[in-house]
């Protein structure tokens, strides 16, 4: 990570940004109008026919890999042919974990040519009985004209096929919502959620809230969760006709997880949390057009990139703002996106076309970031933010997952509840491998060091009955009658067999963010290390005495309260007042549980 990002969180209550690196980009397809998606957009081949000069479009070649398929055209195809390409198709929904998308007029290598209107026709209706033979449904996305060496109109049609939801193995996809205190977070996801507008005085975010402080403040505090669902054909599913949550999972193709963080500076920690701990696919940074980029914004921009975390941009209440106003704020967005600290490449979404563009380009190049401008009063251009999320591919591929999912299993204990007649249950994210009803765990490590044995009575997935947790996706486990008081935040359940090792101390190769002075020995810090969350002081910086803003060194770190599960390699984040820091571990000293109570007496 560039340690320039550390200019976002030294300067987190500043306005407005550096200055700008070139014009506004907005978003018609990198390429232009033409383009299909696609972060390359066109190539120019300057081939001249008839005295008339044509710049063929181009999209990227066709990868053997991922959810997008090339087809010049599907006419009649025979018996042999039509069962190949459902073959096809069924491969390229693996990779998509349920979706695909299917250019049409389009050659392997990128090469947009374009069908007649009939063969155009006779395509999709192949395209349908493939889908119907795999159990999926397709939605037409979007069409466009090419004019290219034809005097009759040919057309390249682009085609989003999703899977029916079948024994909710839906896709899901976690959305972790930052920004400013006021910006109005809770107020959009309420909307979103519940399928009502609000009434510009706070109405939607009442059924969000988990506490009555956050009701009478109309500020979150703690983490929630919401979820928004899409069926095979694109249309939203939400509580607006009296849905369960259960009745969502079961409709819906793809779901999307919000999670809800706190805007309000003295709940960082628990902003931070949700971000380490939750594993969020990507975020979404809401600024009020009125404000810009004000409060806990510019920090929360800063824990985005240090993390990695993908994120899109939401400009909120344009009702309350005059047009300059919003486009003041956009250009403010735009100088800080381009700053070398973030050096992103801001895309300002304004018809249904750019929101298409924009999904596959965000999932495509980590660098391109989506700007909505909206309003949850109003209504205006929330449509767009739909089409983005409904479209969005997964983040990561199948493969990917494949591989986690041949791991053994590791549950991440982020949520501890107790419910009436079910007794101790845990939330959190399974890490790697499967979990099943009646698997047998172990969970720690406790104040000691240990790992106790339990069972898993059932799983709920978004509040629905679950039989089978893969590697990736959050739940609720019920634990019977075990002990509550042995668990805490920050343990993990692992197999027995993985024979897990605990440490009180540990090193990481760090870059100082932002500190307001030296970082010296002795200094204590609040460490995050995926779902650890713990005081840690600094035992040792190697081959320096002291560390400024900027700078990076290997640095040893020692737990103050009980030993934790750390991993080499896992990302790490620490912060005491203004002082920030980022990293990754690098060395973890392995402990016994003898040894991990002695340690404790440091």
């Amino acid at each position: 990570m560039d340690s320039r990002v550390s200019e976002l969180f030294g300067g987190c209550c500043r306005p407005g940004g550096g200055p700008a690196m070139g014009g506004n980009l907005k978003a018609r397809g990198a390429g232009g109008s033409s383009s299909c998606g696609g972060p390359k957009g066109k190539k120019k081949n300057g081939r001249n026919r008839g005295g008339k000069a044509n710049n063929p479009p181009y999209l990227p070649p066709e990868a053997e890999d991922g959810n997008i398929e090339y087809k010049l055209k599907l006419v009649n195809p025979s018996q042999y042919r039509f069962e190949h390409l459902v073959t096809q198709m069924k491969w390229r929904l693996q990779e998509g974990r349920g979706e695909a998308v299917y250019q049409i007029g389009v050659e392997d290598n990128g090469l947009l040519v374009g069908l007649a209107e009939e063969e155009m026709r006779a395509s999709l209706k192949t395209l349908h009985r493939m889908a119907e033979k795999v159990g999926a449904d397709i939605t037409v996305l979007r069409e466009r004209e090419v004019d290219y060496d034809s005097d009759t109109p040919r057309k390249i049609t682009e085609v989003l096929v999703r899977k029916v939801p079948d024994n909710q193995q839906f896709l899901d996809l976690r959305v972790a919502v930052l920004g400013n205190v006021d910006s109005g977070k809770s107020t959009l996801l309420g909307v979103l959620t519940q399928g009502e507008l609000d009434n510009g005085r706070g109405r939607a975010r009442l059924n969000l809230f988990r506490h009555l402080h956050e009701i009478q403040s109309g500020r979150t505090s703690s983490i929630s969760f919401e979820i928004l669902g899409f069926n095979s054909k694109g249309e939203v599913v939400n509580y607006s006709d009296s849905r369960t949550a259960e009745e969502i999972c079961e409709s819906s193709s793809k779901m999307i997880t919000f999670i809800d963080l706190a805007g309000h500076h003295k709940y960082l920690h628990t902003t931070i949390f949700g971000l380490t701990s939750y594993c969020p696919d990507c975020a979404l940074l809401l600024v009020s057009a009125n404000t810009g980029i004000a409060g806990t914004t510019r920090e929360h921009l800063g824990l985005a990139l240090a993390l990695k975390v993908p994120f899109f941009i939401v400009v909120s209440k344009v009702d309350l703002c005059a047009k300059t106003t919003v486009e003041r704020t956009v250009r403010q967005l735009e100088r800080v996106l381009k700053q070398p600290g973030c050096h992103k490449v801001p895309m300002l979404v304004t018809s249904e076309d750019d929101a298409v563009t924009a999904a596959q380009q965000f999932a495509q190049s980590p660098n391109v970031t989506p700007i909505f401008t909206l309003s949850s009063v109003s209504g205006e251009s929330l449509d767009l933010l739909k089409v983005f999320l409904n479209i969005l591919p997964p983040l990561t591929n199948s493969k990917e997952q494949e591989e986690l999912m041949q791991q053994l299993t590791e549950f991440q204990v982020d949520e501890i509840y107790t419910v009436p007649e079910v007794g101790t249950v845990v939330g959190g994210t399974l890490s790697s491998g499967i979990c099943r009803e009646g698997d047998r765990l172990v969970v720690g490590p406790t104040d000691d060091g240990c790992f106790l044995e339990l069972s898993v009575h059932s799983i709920q997935r978004n509040r629905s009955a679950c039989r089978v947790l893969r590697a990736g996706q959050a739940a609720t486990l019920a634990l019977g009658d075990f002990d509550r008081a042995l668990l805490r935040k920050g343990m993990v359940m692992v197999s027995p067999e993985m024979n897990p090792t605990i440490c009180s101390v540990f090193e990481a190769e760090i870059v100082l963010l932002f500190h307001a002075t030296t970082f010296r020995r002795g200094f204590q810090v609040t460490v995050h290390v995926g779902n650890v969350r713990q005081t840690a002081v600094v035992e040792k910086i190697h081959a320096k005495d002291k560390l400024r803003t900027g700078e990076k060194a290997v640095v040893r770190f020692h737990f103050l309260k009980h030993p934790e599960y750390l991993k080499v390699g896992a990302k790490l984040l620490f912060r005491e007042g203004v002082t920030k820091g980022i990293g990754h571990v690098t060395d973890v000293q392995a402990i016994t549980a003898g040894e991990a109570q002695a340690s404790m007496g440091f």
